[in-house]
């Protein structure tokens, strides 16, 4: 089900019980908790962009909010940021990786076929800047998550430069649509493309020009963690989106609990974004890695993900 304003509705129960209008083709989708793929374009090895149908998250949506998708019936439920949505045809842009189980289980849908749940958006919207220059890094599918940020940013007045990154050339997503709010520094790791070295670097150049008001970090744990340590000593906030382990999305698990600041907080009612100089990233890390041997007996079990084959002998747009 999908939650968020509707128009007549001023509660919960008003929302659950109203009767959508069946002549309303996003109106019955969203009713009967349907949430058809109407685009999908691989964007790397493991990296698939779905454009789904779920009108009424798309209406309300904010920079840095999530959902939580589950693809049928006694599936797992996953949190996805949502990486672009479009009010007008009532869709969203997820960017899912294919890193488990239930991800590569997802990454194999293809454009007709139907995710069953769909529940959002949640968390709190991104804390932006209201005028100055901003930074935003992405390291391998976060680039996808810092997109609305950017957007959001350029949107509201401020200047933006992302520093983005990835492996190789085939892990840097994203680069033409944060171009569109500002300029790119794309960097490899093995200077295949762009820049060659980590985003740490190219950021670390960005900030000693002057002039940056804030910077804004979404990747892996440890990409997170040495921006935090390399703003630190420049006094620029910086703000990073955890992607601690959910299962509710609503507090009631406890599973996404992070500390910062020395306090409990949870990543899904109280971020996903928080201040990355008060994050315990080590703790983090651990949580993240609870689990990891059950995941890769899941994965195991289930066999390869069909991405790596159409990445590795197909154009990269695989719609259909």
């Amino acid at each position: 089900m999908t939650f968020g304003p509707r128009s007549g509705c001023t509660s919960t129960v008003e929302l659950l019980c109203a009767v959508p209008d069946h002549r309303d083709v996003k109106s019955t989708l969203n009713w009967f908790d349907m949430h058809p793929i109407l685009e999908k374009t691989v964007l790397s090895p493991t990296v698939a962009r779905f454009v789904v149908a779920a009108s009424r998250i798309a209406e309300v949506r904010q920079p840095g909010q999530f959902v939580i998708v589950r693809r049928g019936p006694g599936a797992e439920r996953i949190p996805l940021t949502i990486a672009d949505a479009d009010p007008g045809a009532g869709t969203i842009t997820l960017v899912i990786q294919a890193v488990g189980k239930t991800t590569s289980d997802l990454c194999e849908l293809e454009v007709g076929d139907a995710i069953t749940d769909i529940a959002g958006p949640l968390g709190k919207a991104t804390e932006l800047i209201e005028a100055g220059h901003a930074v935003c890094v992405g390291g391998g599918v976060g680039t996808a998550v810092v997109h609305p940020i950017a957007q959001g940013l350029h949107e509201g007045g401020v200047r933006v430069t992302s520093v983005i990154g990835g492996r190789s050339r085939e892990w840097v997503i994203f680069e033409d649509e944060l171009r569109r709010w500002g300029e790119v520094v794309a960097c490899t790791d093995d200077g295949s493309y762009g820049r060659a070295g980590f985003v740490t670097e190219a950021l670390r150049d960005v900030l000693d020009a002057g002039g940056i008001d804030a910077v804004y970090a979404v990747g892996p744990v440890p990409m997170m963690k040495a921006v935090s340590a390399l703003t630190l000593p420049y006094g620029v906030p910086t703000t990073v989106s955890l992607n601690a382990i959910m299962v509710d999305g609503t507090g009631m698990c406890g599973g996404c609990r992070v500390t910062v600041g020395g306090e409990t907080v949870y990543a899904c009612v109280d971020g996903p974004e928080f201040d990355g100089h008060r994050v315990d990233f080590g703790m983090l890390a651990d949580r993240l890695a609870t689990y990891r041997s059950f995941e890769q007996e899941a994965l195991a079990k289930r066999g390869p993900c069909m991405l790596n084959t159409l990445a590795a002998g197909a154009p990269a747009e695989a719609s259909r």
